[in-house]
């Protein structure tokens, strides 16, 4: 079957966060909004009509996870990431970000140091100061249009006795899909210095042309013991709503410990449709997925010509991974406030500002490229424009 990601579809009215909260996110609707993390494209086919067969039946009761879930789950890791998980391994989360949290909650205290590396998925700042722990934050060094981390700076922080590192794998917003050596050097002195790892690999299908994705635990058992992997289909499949992900975790005592406060908290529980959702999506996703990956790479290449042709003043920093572009306003000269009010104001498009990410970010914009190719043209032309009127000045 041949899917159309050409299509236009119109969102707002839906209650999306990414359409019908311009005005209060940008000051105006008048943008295009490039920014949340959410694809433009139908959530796919079987998906729906998962959920469809499902919505048939008259109760919607308390349900479990049933092991056809499960078995979709682990099917898809092996099939695509060569790793080979047991059923008993998989825990639940709604939401990645909510994992994070209780991630910290269940194996640091207060007062522990926790280890980001920005710029960075700027939620990971919320689970470690928002529950009262201390971020300690080796930034990440951009070398020749690639991210690299400070090993050096890394031995160094773990070494002061960091709880944890919370690592975005692939990398969210610079888009590295960290390659198997440079994992093995991280994971190699995190478990020197008793560093607990946790890898946010949510984006992990979404390899781009000539890149593959590493699982960090998929390394060795002795790093696979010290890891806790989060995953979901939601960046996958475009079904972020049905707030359904796992948390992965091989050790026998760490997951008893997850699997507690999960429980504690009572959101271990779920929704029907989400489990519904994501065995269809992992079960009948082979070959979307292929058709996704070749749409969007054909984006990032439009993006990246464009720019070279008509619009150097802005670099493109090319994502290995993830349908997210980080692009450099340096240039311009302007401020970040500047900046954002320029975008929105001139050239009508509305995207994260990279202040947002952390150290690293100023001067850099955030943009998804997981739309048709006319909306990212459309964007494109209005950038152009608008930088035509500063040249002029």
């Amino acid at each position: 079957m041949k899917y159309n990601f050409d299509e236009m579809l119109d969102r707002t009215g839906t209650a999306s966060v990414k359409y019908d909260i311009r005005k209060l996110v940008f000051g105006t609707e008048d943008v295009i909004p490039m920014w949340v993390a959410d694809m433009d494209f139908r959530t796919p086919d079987f998906v729906i009509q998962a959920i469809a067969e499902r919505i048939k039946h008259p109760v919607l009761g308390y349900s479990i996870r049933p092991d056809s879930y499960f078995e979709a789950i682990t099917g898809w890791l092996l099939r695509h990431h060569n790793w080979k998980v047991s059923k008993e391994w998989i825990c639940f989360s709604p939401g990645v970000v909510p994992a994070l949290n209780v991630t910290v909650l269940a194996f640091t205290e207060p007062g522990d140091r926790i280890i980001v590396q920005p710029p960075v998925y700027f939620p990971f700042f919320g689970a470690v100061q928002g529950n009262g722990r201390i971020m300690s934050q080796n930034p990440l060094k951009l070398t020749n249009g690639r991210y690299e981390m400070d090993f050096a700076n890394l031995e160094k922080q773990c070494k002061k006795g960091a709880a944890m590192i919370i690592i975005s794998n692939p990398h969210n917003p610079g888009g590295n899909a960290w390659h198997a050596d440079e994992l093995k050097q991280l994971a190699d002195i995190c478990l020197k210095y008793g560093t607990l790892m946790v890898s946010d690999e949510i984006h992990s299908d979404l390899v781009n042309t000539g890149f593959k994705h590493t699982v960090l635990a998929s390394l060795s058992p002795a790093i696979a013991a010290r890891t806790i992997t989060m995953t979901a289909p939601s960046k996958t499949f475009n079904m972020a709503a049905l707030s359904t992900s796992s948390v992965i975790i091989s050790n026998n005592r760490l997951r008893k410990q997850y699997n507690q406060l999960v429980q504690n908290l009572h959101i271990d529980m779920g929704n029907v449709f989400g489990t519904v959702a994501s065995t269809a999506a992992y079960t009948h996703g082979d070959e979307w997925l292929a058709q996704l990956l070749v749409y969007i790479n054909n984006n990032i290449n439009l993006l990246e010509e464009y720019l070279q042709q008509h619009i150097p003043e802005v670099k493109l920093i090319r994502p290995e991974a993830t349908y997210m572009a980080w692009l450099d306003f340096s240039k311009l000269q302007m401020n970040d406030q500047d900046l954002n009010r320029f975008l929105i104001d001139k050239a009508g498009i509305g995207l994260n500002q990279g202040i947002q990410f952390g150290k690293g970010g100023s001067t850099f914009m955030r943009m998804n490229l997981a739309c048709p190719k006319a909306t990212l043209l459309k964007s494109l032309n209005q950038l152009k424009m608008a930088i035509n009127t500063v040249r002029k000045q």
